[in-house]
Parts: structure tokens; C-alpha cells; sequence
């Protein structure tokens, strides 16, 4: 049964389509079947992939959600090693209020496990299912961290890194009390690292001596091609295989599955 892992941060810009997407890839190159929960109404996880938007044709992540598509039928096989996605297009901002409406409708309508309800239809067919969830901890973010298994918390090198981390932290300890207490946090990935400044080596200090041993050992860099590659719906590794991030992602995957098989 696929191990499901949600990649969260309120904060905007510190990495997580980045990390979704090239994670993903790097799981699905290890051998590892992969599904990628497009979460985000912005869709740049799916457009990073090379999805069409205008080829969805109602079956997205939102209409799953709502009930109206079938998640087996909405599943886009990309023409990447074993990388599975479901896309989101903008409609799923509208995800709260088509919620609400149908818990008024519904008591027994429960708003916060939706996701885990879909997944439960496909998880046997996957080995992890990695979810992009949005920049804010709503509805679809409460969603992803009903329906994981862990979390990957990524934290960038740069001024504030540590900023609203409490917030998010204190969110995931209601989850775990109320509504998914199988909830772990995997790790906490370093992302954006400029390794020419001083600043960047502070907060790889700073951040690792908050999180201790849940903090992955490997770092992603701040590089150009990483930056390039989504505007041509490829994941690193397959953009630039050279590339130092292509180095970085392959080896958090390989700690992901270390990390899994001690559990």
C-alpha cells in the first residue's frame, strides 16, 4: 500500500512544487510507482509536468473532491519513469464553498476527509503518493494532513526561514490529536541553499539545531536550471541529468526510502 506524504509550508516560495515534482521523479527513477496530488489551484505542479490544462476535461483533483469524477479515470500517466500525476486546475480554489454547501446539506458529510477518501481508491496501485498542497493552512492543507501517512516540511535558507513554523507545527499537533494520529513528520528539507553566502550556512545551522535528527541530510541547491526546467514541463533529472540538483533530489529519495524501511 502506497505511503503517502504531504509536502507543507503556509509560507509561499520556499520550494515545495519544486520539491513535489522533482521528488516525485526521483522516487519514480529509484523504481518506486509514484502519484503526484496536484493540491495547489494554481496547478504548477501539473504545468511542470508538461500537463495540458486544456486537456483535463473536468477530471482534476477538483472534481474528485466534489464527487463528480472517478480518481482511477482523472490519473494522467506522464512519460516519465513510473510518475503518475492527478492535476489541479483554478477551479479548486472554489474547493471551501462547495464544502460548506455540502456540509450544510450533509451532517454525516465529512469536510476534512475527503482526500483520504480518495486515496483510499488508488493507494494500492502506487508505492508513495506525494501531495503539493497550497501556500496556507486551510481546508485542502487540513485535507492533505488527514490523509497522510508523514510530512516533509521544506524550509529555505534564507532570512525569517524559521518564520510561522510554530503555527504550522501547532496545526499538525491538533491533526495528530483530532483527526489523523498516525501523522509523523518525515523531515525537514533545506531548500534554496546558497552556498556562496554566510547568511544560507546560518540557517542550515539555525534549522538543524531546532529540528535535530529530523532534519534530512541532504540540501537542495539554488540553481538556474532547477528554476528552468518546470517552464519545460521536465523534472530535473530529466532537463539537466548532470545537474547538482538532479545529484541532490536522487539522494532525498534514496533517504525517503531509507527513512521508510526503518519504519
Amino acid at each position: 500500500m502506497g505511503r503517502i506524504i504531504s509536502l507543507v509550508n503556509q509560507k509561499g516560495g520556499v520550494g515545495k512544487t519544486t520539491v513535489s515534482i522533482n521528488l516525485s521523479a526521483a522516487l519514480g527513477k529509484l523504481g518506486k510507482r509514484t502519484l503526484l496530488i496536484d493540491l495547489d489551484p494554481q496547478g504548477n505542479t501539473s504545468t511542470g509536468l508538461g500537463v495540458n490544462k486544456s486537456d483535463i476535461n473536468g477530471n482534476s483533483t477538483y472534481e474528485c473532491l466534489i464527487g463528480a469524477a472517478d480518481p482511477k479515470d482523472s490519473i494522467i500517466k506522464t512519460r516519465f519513469t513510473n510518475l503518475f500525476v492527478l492535476p489541479a486546475t483554478i477551479n479548486l480554489a472554489g474547493i471551501d464553498y462547495e464544502f460548506r454547501e455540502k456540509g450544510d446539506q450533509d451532517p454525516s458529510f465529512k469536510v476534512n476527509e475527503q482526500l483520504k477518501n480518495i486515496l483510499s481508491q488508488v493507494r494500492r496501485g502506487y508505492d508513495y503518493i506525494i501531495i503539493d498542497c497550497p501556500p496556507q493552512l486551510g481546508v485542502l492543507t487540513i485535507n492533505a494532513l488527514v490523509a497522510s501517512d508523514s510530512l516533509i516540511i521544506p524550509v529555505q535558507c534564507e532570512f525569517f526561514a524559521l518564520e510561522g513554523i510554530t503555527q504550522l507545527l501547532n496545526t499538525i499537533i491538533m491533526t495528530q490529536k483530532n483527526l489523523n494520529p498516525k501523522l509523523q513528520i518525515e523531515g525537514v528539507l533545506l531548500t534554496m541553499l546558497d552556498s556562496r553566502t554566510n547568511l544560507g550556512m546560518e540557517v542550515v545551522d539555525e534549522v538543524r539545531k531546532f529540528f535535530g535528527d529530523k532534519t534530512f541530510d541532504t540540501i537542495i541547491p539554488r540553481l538556474i536550471r532547477l528554476v528552468e526546467a518546470p517552464s519545460h514541463g521536465e523534472p530535473i533529472n530529466v532537463y539537466d541529468p548532470e545537474n547538482r540538483a538532479t545529484v541532490a533530489f536522487h539522494n532525498l529519495a534514496k533517504e525517503v526510502v531509507t527513512r521508510d524501511e526503518r519504519k
